[in-house]
């Protein structure tokens, strides 16, 4: 293939569907997306995408382009991220990543980070959707759960992510504290929306309080701990976490399969790197302080 920016162009048309979307992705005008698929179909001699009044669907041919120009842009942000994450000095980007959950702990600890190393823009990504870290998208990911297993990663157990059960004052004023398990059914419980979370202390709650009692629903822990600081009900919060809200009181002691564990991953090929192993160790020893 002679010109990749007309490959590049019907890879955009083909991810985004139509041609004012790829026309924004690439800062160019619709007119001359337009004119490089007339180009690169009259080339191959085949029809790339079909027009219709919704936008533009990849054909068969469409979708093996589609297929090689992915692979050919993951590669490259493969490169760059390796490219960036290079070098003696700790500068350029860092690029960490973990649930939104965390970011109460994470951001102080990346502030303090960049204090010592004012040539660094840290970027810190969030979000339930796991960054690949293979295609440079993270140098460091904090991971909740079981051991990430993706090959070409270097996995290093973190810290425990305690949890406990609490209520606020508010609610306890109200309701009072359950008296134990059998007690659940006259309380109301916070929990996870998804009857499927993988989180052990939400399918403890769930095999243990009656559905009934299950009264307020969020999609994300951020959400739950919200909803029990403002009296809403029983739910789990991380004990770090409930350490900082003085209005809230444990209603019975943590059970330690409600507990999980934190992992760091990196990439094999960014691993030794200076900028990454100098903010893991930093990482690591700010983390001491974490825990109540």
């Amino acid at each position: 293939m002679d010109n990749w920016d007309e490959v590049r162009t019907a890879y955009q048309v083909a991810r985004m569907g139509t041609v004012s979307g790829a026309a924004e992705v690439l800062g160019v005008h619709h007119a001359t997306v337009i004119r490089h698929i007339d180009a690169i179909e009259a080339r191959l001699g085949v029809k790339l995408f079909q027009r219709h009044a919704r936008g533009y669907t990849p054909t068969e041919a469409g979708e093996d382009l589609l297929r090689v120009a992915q692979a050919t842009e993951d590669q490259f942000n493969q490169l760059v991220g390796r490219m960036k994450g290079r070098g003696d000095d700790v500068s350029g980007e860092l690029v960490v990543t973990s649930l939104a959950s965390l970011a109460p702990l994470v951001v102080p600890t990346l502030t303090e980070f960049q204090k010592s190393h004012p040539g660094l823009i840290v970027r810190y990504l969030t979000g339930d959707r796991l960054f690949r870290l293979e295609y440079g998208e993270a140098h460091v990911a904090i991971r909740a759960g079981a051991a990430p297993d993706q090959p070409d990663n270097v996995v290093q157990p973190f810290v425990a992510q305690e949890v406990g059960l609490y209520a606020s004052k508010d609610y306890i004023a109200r309701r009072g504290k359950p008296s134990g398990v059998e007690d659940f059914g006259n309380h109301a419980f916070v929990g996870n929306d998804d009857e499927n979370s993988r989180a052990p202390f939400s399918r403890w709650l769930r095999a243990n309080a009656p559905a009934e009692a299950m009264t307020f629903l969020c999609s994300n822990n951020f959400t739950c701990g919200e909803a029990v600081l403002a009296g809403a009900g029983i739910g789990f919060m991380a004990r770090w976490e409930a350490a900082r809200h003085p209005e809230l009181e444990e209603v019975m002691e943590p059970l330690q399969e409600w507990s999980g564990k934190l992992w760091l991953v990196t990439h094999v090929d960014l691993h030794r790197t200076t900028k990454v192993q100098s903010f893991l160790q930093f990482l690591k020893d700010q983390s001491k302080g974490w825990l109540p």
